[in-house]
């Protein structure tokens, strides 16, 4: 093993696969870095989804410009209209003709999901809902949002309303770094004797902040924002099963994003099994290319470690011009089982096929 330098380090923590009706068409996940920017992990991260109420946060994004800009100040009163009243629930139960404060609305919308907040809200930015969406979709498209369609401020089901989890973990990092100065709303845990949506904000210290969403169509959607000390990790998860899988998976996710970030370093050797397969002189192995960054092979490592109950895990990054690649390698495995890996990678990762090729290895030694 004279080709990379080895890091032994034990894997302390799994990352829980989701559960098998996470896994038909809807689920999706990200990590990202939000000092670096950097993916730590990334599922299915381009692919079109539901948003559902993660909706909000372009709502109230868009909230916040207002009140940058001096169009709305928290303690302006504005009027219900019976539009926003009709809005389906969840809902305040505002009133046709009532008068709500700016704040108030924020905090319906943020901690409890309310719809009719939201519409209350598009209109007095807006105009109407229609012209507040135009600016939701500008909005995204100079965040640089590519794959979100927007079609109305609330999440209410519209086939064509549309999004991804990397554009979501966009619109998140630029919520909070735009408007540092009304984060808070996403980090409260109450509104008017009622819990958030959110309960990864009561059940972990280091979860301050972000927003849920649920439709049938889109599973059990959830974005947060977690910090230990100088780190920060942004992290969504699309589709999932029940609000109470999700938010299982998210703690598996955050806990691995912030070992992932203590554990950066040099090229990383995750050791599940330093089997060698005694008296062989080769040992097989699989190689996964195209993956986005060290930090991504390496969470992967682990799930592929997992299913096949030994080996050597050797992320690989190569410089070619101005292009870097990055692949992993599972070694010291028996033929079959590097097949195998091969042929499965994809469903075992919940990750569109890439190119894997089985090699024979000399063992050294």
């Amino acid at each position: 093993m004279n080709w990379v330098r080895l890091i032994i380090i034990a894997i302390a923590l799994c990352v829980a696969a989701p559960s098998h009706a996470e896994t038909q068409g809807r689920y999706a996940s990200i990590i990202v870095d939000a000092n670096s920017l950097d993916i730590l992990h990334a599922r299915q991260i381009d692919a079109q989804r539901h948003p559902a109420s993660l909706t909000k946060i372009m709502t109230l994004y868009l909230t916040f410009e207002a009140l940058e800009t001096g169009q709305l100040t928290l303690d302006k009163a504005v009027s219900v209209s019976a539009h926003a009243a009709s809005t389906a629930p969840v809902k305040m139960g505002l009133r046709s003709g009532q008068k709500v404060r700016v704040d108030t609305l924020i905090q319906a919308v943020a901690v409890r999901s309310s719809n009719d907040a939201a519409v209350v809200l598009a209109e007095a930015i807006g105009g109407s809902e229609a012209q507040f969406v135009e600016r939701m979709n500008a909005a995204a498209a100079t965040l640089g949002m590519r794959r979100t369609t927007f079609r109305n401020p609330h999440g209410l089901p519209d086939g064509a309303q549309v999004t991804t989890a990397r554009d979501m973990a966009k619109l998140a990092i630029a919520t909070r770094t735009r408007f540092p100065q009304y984060y808070h709303y996403f980090g409260q845990t109450h509104f008017r004797g009622r819990e958030s949506t959110n309960k990864l904000l009561t059940e972990r210290t280091d979860v301050d902040g972000f927003k849920t969403g649920y439709t049938r169509a889109s599973g059990f959607n959830l974005v947060i924002s977690a910090v230990r000390g100088d780190d920060r990790v942004i992290a969504v998860v699309l589709g999932g099963a029940s609000s109470g899988s999700r938010n299982s998976h998210m703690s598996d996710l955050i806990d691995r994003g912030f070992e992932v970030l203590n554990q950066q370093a040099d090229p990383i050797i995750a050791v599940r099994a330093q089997t060698r397969l005694p008296g062989q002189k080769r040992h097989w192995a699989m190689q996964i290319d195209g993956f986005s960054s060290p930090a991504e092979t390496e969470i992967f490592a682990d799930t592929l470690l997992r299913a096949a109950g030994i080996g050597m895990a050797a992320p690989r990054t190569r410089q070619n011009g101005e292009r870097t690649t990055h692949s992993l390698r599972i070694e010291a495995l028996d033929q079959a089982t590097a097949r195998d890996l091969c042929a499965r990678h994809g469903e075992l990762l919940l990750i569109p096929m890439r190119r894997c090729k089985v090699l024979s290895i000399a063992n050294s030694g």
